[in-house]
């Protein structure tokens, strides 16, 4: 495949087309540059959930579970509060049922486009949004910052560097999570019941029935486990926010940090390989029932700004005037 990286019209929305190797992808500026697909060509495996006929409109209505969209502020806010070092914001509960906020807002945006190039048979894509008064959501969180997006495509797959830069001079509190949806299955007529996950993790986050940390870390069960030696299947078993604090796994006997998903039919396998800085993963797969499961890296914990525990315990740090953060991720076929 030839690679190319261009602006094309889609489901009558602008989106970025990516090829590199034997990979296609797709970036949704207009729905906060969301990798809406990724696709190895060659092998005929979707990775990311995708939805063929709309898949902008249908994107835009769920942009949680489709793609791949980057949250910020991520995870659930118990009953709406922020706490920060230098100030407490109030964000409205959106997630009625358990009195929450939930998944922040700049996955919805409309992302401007900054490069499309090709370097080195290297696909290049770059956006970038930048929060302030503008936004309607300056109201509840008055603190200005800049969101860039960097997506490279090569033979190897998709490279992606996320970089929050804050613009205001308050203090910026700094967690970041991708609502990852994967397919299932994700093998030309495959078998959503042949994937099985794999994630290093080391302790258990216990949640209450609100879906927010109690505070303890608990040691592995024997279903847990499964997790850590790739054995817990995606599909069909409901998973409901299994939450882990996560550490460095191995791929090939080399240093690995993220989730290996395995069709075990084919042995194919999708490596999501993320920065150390995501130190939890949340996995939930509505049910069980759909043809989709997410396996969630953050980098801090469910309600990180507002427990009372120590932040090298839940991940959580600010940025202060002026300073930048990036973080990088990686999907590939292995």
């Amino acid at each position: 495949m030839e690679t190319s990286c261009q602006q094309i019209q889609l489901d009558g929305a602008p989106v970025i087309e990516m090829k590199a190797g034997n990979y296609l992808a797709i970036i949704a500026p207009t729905v906060g540059s969301n990798i809406a697909r990724l696709r190895d060509c060659k092998n005929e495996i979707e990775i990311l959930r995708y939805h063929e006929e709309k898949p902008i409109c249908t994107l835009t209505a769920f942009p949680e579970i489709f793609g791949l969209p980057t949250l910020y502020i991520p995870n659930r806010l118990n009953h709406g509060r922020l706490r920060v070092s230098d100030a407490t914001y109030q964000l409205p509960v959106n997630e009625k049922k358990l009195q929450n906020y939930i998944h922040g807002f700049l996955h919805t945006r409309n992302h401007t486009i900054i490069e499309t190039s090709v370097k080195d048979n290297r696909a290049i894509a770059k956006t970038q949004y930048i929060y302030d008064e503008k936004d309607l959501f300056f109201e509840y969180f008055p603190v200005k910052f800049q969101a860039d997006y960097e997506f490279i495509l090569d033979e190897n797959g998709m490279n992606y560097n996320f970089t929050l830069t804050n613009l205001s001079n308050k203090q910026m509190p700094y967690g970041v999570c991708n609502h990852s949806a994967f397919m299932a299955p994700f093998m030309k007529g495959g078998n959503g019941t042949d994937i099985r996950i794999q994630i290093p993790a080391l302790k258990r986050c216990i949640l209450n029935d609100r879906c927010l940390p109690t505070g303890e870390l608990r040691d592995l069960s024997a279903y847990d486990e499964k997790y850590v030696n790739g054995t817990q299947l995606v599909n069909t078993i409901p998973i409901d926010n299994d939450m882990y604090l996560c550490g460095v796994g191995e791929l090939d006997g080399k240093p690995f940090h993220g989730a290996i998903m395995t069709d075990l039919s084919s042995g194919k396998r999708i490596c999501y390989e993320v920065d150390e800085t995501f130190k939890f993963f949340i996995v939930w797969n509505e049910g069980g029932t759909k043809d989709y499961y997410c396996p969630e890296p953050m980098t801090w914990m469910i309600d990180a700004p507002n427990l009372d525990m120590p932040t090298e315990e839940t991940g959580y740090i600010e940025l202060a005037p002026g300073e930048s953060k990036t973080v990088w991720e990686r999907i590939f076929i292995h």
